[in-house]
């Protein structure tokens, strides 16, 4: 979940975070921010500290008070090291000053998913391995070229849910108009033939959805 109350910022995060496979709930102010983690279990908050209604410490404050205890990297443009103290007691894990290079904003989130342990996600004998940017069957790396494994990552962070081709498209082909939809059925098949083909479901003039 991402907390920022500027609408350019937060869009430009969104599409960054996304094209790298996340999937992103924005929210533009506090309280919206805690309504939606009542509904939805997050990974990983994301949060400004200056929003309206709820401020961002106040809400990872409450967070941790009723127990929520997802990883949070405070959004911040304060450089007073009171106030990032202040975002260290409310139980905050990791924090970056704006503006911010997008790679360390990365960086700091694999991190910090990583040794959370939720940044790896499996669907049965196959798990991703983001520290060697490969995937493993059985423990064992598949061999994949860039955007096979880019299209691979990208339907186990949507295990068992639909990835449009609309998704596919921003991760594999960033900027394009559109992509190449004769390539996107070579890489499939090619992920077929090394997963089982019974484990990549065609969702007719949709998607595809990567099943156990």
């Amino acid at each position: 979940m991402l907390l920022e109350d500027d609408l350019l910022l937060g869009e430009t995060i969104v599409d960054l975070l996304e094209e790298e496979g996340y999937g992103v709930h924005h929210c533009r102010h506090g309280q919206e921010a805690l309504d939606a983690t009542y509904d939805t279990r997050f990974d990983l908050y994301l949060l400004d500290i200056n929003v309206p209604q709820i401020d961002g410490v106040s809400l990872l404050r409450e967070l941790r008070q009723a127990e929520d205890m997802t990883p949070a990297i405070f959004l911040t443009s304060y450089s007073q090291k009171e106030k990032r103290f202040e975002g260290f007691e409310s139980g905050g894990d990791d924090y970056i000053t704006k503006p911010f290079d997008n790679d360390e904003l990365l960086w700091r989130i694999r991190a910090l998913l990583r040794r959370s342990g939720v940044n790896t996600p499996c669907n049965g004998n196959l798990c991703i391995d983001e520290e060697h940017a490969t995937i493993l069957m059985d423990g064992t790396p598949l061999e994949l070229t860039k955007k096979e494994y880019d299209l691979l990552r990208l339907l186990l962070r949507h295990q068992g849910k639909t990835v449009t081709k609309a998704m596919i498209a921003e991760v594999l082909w960033p900027g394009a108009d559109e992509g190449s939809e004769g390539a996107l059925r070579v890489y499939v098949n090619r992920i077929k033939h090394l997963i089982g083909a019974e484990h990549i479901e065609n969702i007719r003039g949709i998607g595809y959805r990567l099943v156990p």
